[in-house]
């Protein structure tokens, strides 16, 4: 389903507002669309895994650190207020004089209230609305500001959770608070887990973490993380490990090439803001086909999730462990165990 957000940032070049190509582009948060397939020097950047494959696939460039001064930058911002304020900031730090922001955003993300706020901080953007999404321009001319706030920026700088040494980083999952049902799932983590473990769905590292405080028996941990900021920060919080723990951008939902002895998750059940079940699902499918035999795998849910028949689908036998009210805690085991 083609994104909404981007069919409205797509008007502003080919509705009434007819804005003219740009000569050199810079594409913050990029999807593919047929609209951008001309355009000259046209550069994205994509942190979530498979919105990167698709914008690589479909033939564009991409950039793991935007840099550099541009007459336009195109922007699909984030989602929480701290991401979205700060990706203002940065986009307007690249921005030549007389160079144009164009961002589009979804009503229910807060479009109104962020075009209000930019707006104001730049002195005034030109809008459009369409697919109950908000797209607007705002031009850096003579009488713009150079920067941004400066709390804009500040607040989509590294930084740590409160009351943790854990490292975080605005828009990537649970930044102000330990995840209740990923603390659930570490504090029954057995002491017995050995050998090669996976963390799909890894964030910034709290489980991985866990796990190597818990389990001596672990002789290396593959993180698997599809949105390449919380992967960059679990490095960082992972950093003092004596265990050998390795990092991989990755869409889960693709499969993986190792085979582990365990397995633990707290697989994310969102797309963007809308629910999508068939993504924890597609997560615990890869799971089963990668454990070894009599291997365990280890998740989190929410309770009202329909885990249990992909775990039963899948050949894993499975227990119930804990609730907590939300959450609830499954241990499930692949086959030709040597119990």
């Amino acid at each position: 389903m083609p994104n909404p957000a981007l069919e409205t940032l797509m008007l502003a070049f080919t509705g009434e507002l007819n804005l003219p190509t740009p000569p050199r582009t810079l594409f913050l948060g990029a999807e593919p669309h047929d609209t951008l397939r001309d355009w000259p020097n046209l550069l994205g950047w994509q942190p979530h895994k498979p919105l990167a494959h698709a914008w690589e696939t479909s033939g564009f460039h991409r950039t793991d650190a935007p840099s550099g001064t541009w007459p336009a930058i195109l922007q699909l911002p984030g989602k929480s207020r701290d991401e979205v304020l700060a990706g203002f900031a940065n986009a307007w730090e690249m921005l030549e004089p007389g160079g144009s922001l164009i961002a589009s955003m979804s009503n229910t993300a807060g479009a109104a209230r962020f075009e209000k706020d930019l707006s104001k901080a730049v002195g005034g953007v030109t809008s459009i609305q369409k697919h109950k999404c908000r797209a607007f321009i705002a031009v850096k001319n003579h009488d713009a500001p150079a920067s941004l706030p400066a709390d804009w920026k500040s607040g989509g700088e590294r930084k740590p959770v409160p009351n943790t040494a854990f490292i975080v980083e605005a828009g990537i999952f649970s930044t102000g608070r330990i995840d209740p049902g990923s603390q659930l799932l570490a504090d029954h983590l057995p002491a017995s887990l050995h050998g090669l473990v996976a963390d799909l769905g890894a964030g910034w590292g709290f489980l991985s973490d866990a796990l190597t405080r818990r389990c001596p028996g672990i002789r290396r941990i593959d993180l698997f993380e599809a949105d390449a900021r919380a992967l960059e920060c679990a490095k960082l919080n992972l950093a003092h490990s004596s265990t050998d723990c390795r990092f991989h951008w990755h869409d889960v939902t693709r499969g993986l090439t190792d085979r582990y002895d365990a397995i633990v998750m707290n697989p994310p059940f969102h797309t963007g803001q809308a629910t999508d079940i068939d993504l924890g699902r597609a997560f615990l499918k890869t799971a089963a086909a990668s454990l070894k035999p009599g291997g365990q795998l280890w998740l989190v849910a929410n309770r009202q999730l329909p885990y249990e028949a992909v775990l039963e689908t899948s050949g894993l036998s499975w227990r119930n462990l804990a609730n907590d009210g939300t959450y609830k805690l499954l241990r499930a085991q692949s086959p030709h165990s040597s119990r």
